[in-house]
């Protein structure tokens, strides 16, 4: 846990937030995949593994940014 954390760690917020905008958000249009697939999830239509692994690959993006930030917030500089 420790060695994922430090690589965390070590990977820039700004390449984070490209990859979450980019890979994260695509394809743009009409509607981006992960915002279909959090829907089919909710609707119970997440049923066929092409449709899991979608949701998986557009989501890591957004999961790691998200984990980063976090980390970032806990871990600041006392003054």
């Amino acid at each position: 846990m420790t060695r994922a954390l430090a690589i965390l760690d070590q990977l820039p917020l700004g390449t984070l937030v490209l990859i979450a905008a980019t890979l994260g958000l695509a394809p743009f249009t009409p509607e981006p995949h992960i915002w279909e697939k959090l829907k089919m999830l909710a609707a119970g239509a997440l049923t066929r593994p092409i449709d899991i692994f979608d949701l998986a690959f557009h989501g890591i993006p957004w999961v790691l940014l998200l984990a980063k930030l976090a980390r970032m917030a806990s871990h600041r500089p006392q003054a």
